[in-house]
């Protein structure tokens, strides 16, 4: 069985040598810079925007205790069941018990990373309930049982032609490339799901402690649907999505949209807060909101990286992202791709085992400026790569820094291997990038820069 490294540079491979997939990225991706540097041109002061919006989830997630508690406190007194999870086999047994108590056998689902993180759809399937996904991107991705390629855009990796098939195949529809046909044939199979749905999962884009609700931003209307029409509604949400007040999504809405999609505001915004009350003609008559920990406040505890929880899931890292448009999102191989992914994931998942994401970055510090809550996103991919090695590195490379170490801190020395490199410098180029070169796999794409003639010291010397 492979690893979790040997599968990512294998997907790299094949990506990388994919001409068609990595064009079609790419022009995907220019469209949606060219659309959000519009947008964004029309915030008044869009770096005051950004300062405020990161101001907001400080506070946030630096008093995570007082607000999550003021949060639950405000949705109970509307009647809505609140429970706690500390990792994803404990959400996922609260939410297999909710549906076993109501005898419910279909599940119709709005977009959520939270139930991607916790591999809901599997263990639902396992358990012997349908499950059918609303979002469009992501209904495509569950007929083509693959992971979602991106945060926001599930299926972007997708041409509207392979969509067409993918339709025929699962859906026996007409091949068509007209956005609109394949939309239509997809919302006549969605529109019975939700009929004849039992219960509706929905994640969260914010939670409102002032307030006690849940905000779900998006652009189908599929979660409105998930929330209105099924008996019992059931929101997964993180424990970071917390917000202070209400007048917080005044300003985190469009930023998200902008950053997102480029959209001045997403098509519809709900606040959820309870079950169905009296008088009202839709809604669910049971709420549950599932509030997940999953190994948040591990990182929540790291003072110097608790600020990758401020991440408001709006992608924008992974379309800047120069790695992430040459390897696409499948090669990430976990939920969160991309830069913020990248640094969140060895967090979740185990440093060990996923320290090689935080080395697929070229630290050009896109994903930092981009980022609309201010993220020092390639600064804390630069932790990870610190904090791996000192946790656990591989001997070798433990001599080989002790030994830099050693050279570095004498001048003397540091004098004669620059010399020694000089020597051996015309012979080193005839084995480069041969079987005989003990650096191939880093040479093999790269060439080391040529050793300068003569050191700055020498150069001074000859000059006084």
């Amino acid at each position: 069985m492979s690893t979790a490294v040997e599968e990512f540079h294998s997907s790299a491979n094949r990506v990388t040598r994919d001409a068609q997939l990595r064009a079609f990225l790419q022009r995907t991706l220019l469209k949606y810079q060219e659309t959000r540097g519009r947008q964004q041109a029309a915030f008044q002061d869009w770096p005051s925007a950004r300062q405020a919006a990161a101001e907001a989830k400080w506070e946030a997630v630096n008093h995570l205790d007082h607000y999550l508690v003021q949060f639950e406190e405000n949705l109970l007194q509307r009647g809505t069941k609140v429970h706690w999870a500390r990792h994803g086999a404990e959400a996922r047994e609260i939410i297999l018990g909710l549906l076993r108590d109501h005898n419910a056998r279909t599940v119709i689902k709005s977009k959520s990373m939270a139930t991607e993180e916790i591999h809901l759809n599997d263990a639902l399937a396992q358990a012997g309930f349908e499950v059918v996904e609303s979002d469009l991107g992501e209904y495509i991705c569950q007929l083509k049982e693959e992971p979602p390629y991106h945060l926001v855009f599930p299926a972007m990796h997708l041409s509207r032609e392979q969509i067409s098939e993918l339709f025929h195949d699962k859906l026996g529809s007409e091949r068509t490339s007209n956005p609109e046909e394949l939309t239509l044939i997809a919302r006549r199979v969605l529109r019975q799901k939700y009929v004849q749905a039992d219960a509706g999962i929905t994640g969260a884009n914010f939670a409102v402690a002032e307030t006690g609700m849940i905000s779900i931003t998006e652009n189908e209307g599929n979660a409105r649907l998930t929330a209105a029409l099924p008996k019992i509604m059931i929101t997964l949400v993180g424990i970071e999505k917390v917000l202070p007040r209400l007048d917080d999504l005044a300003l985190l809405l469009p930023m998200l949209a902008t950053a997102g999609t480029g959209q001045p505001l997403t098509c519809y915004n709900s606040q959820y807060a309870g079950p169905r009350q009296p008088g009202e003609c839709d809604g669910p008559e049971e709420y549950h909101v599932i509030l997940l920990d999953n190994h948040r406040t591990a990182l929540l505890a790291d003072a110097e990286q608790r600020d990758a929880l401020h991440c408001i899931r709006c992608g924008a890292c992974l379309n800047i992202c120069p790695i992430f448009r040459n390897v696409g999102g499948h090669t990430y191989g976990t939920t969160y791709g991309g830069p913020i992914g990248s640094v969140i994931t060895p967090h979740f998942r185990g440093l060990q085992d996923w320290k090689h994401l935080s080395s697929a970055s070229s630290l050009c510090g896109a994903c930092s400026e981009t980022c609309p809550v201010k993220i020092n996103i390639h600064h804390h991919l630069l932790h990870n790569r610190r904090n791996g090695q000192q946790e656990k590195a591989i001997w070798v490379e433990q001599l080989g820094f002790r030994f830099f170490t050693f050279v570095a801190n004498s001048p003397a020395l540091w004098q004669f291997f620059m010399e020694l490199g000089r020597f051996f410098e015309p012979l080193l180029k005839r084995v480069r990038k041969t079987r005989l070169d003990p650096l191939r796999p880093w040479t093999r794409t790269r060439e080391f820069p040529p050793l300068a003639d003569q050191t700055f010291k020498e150069w001074w010397r000859q000059r006084q």
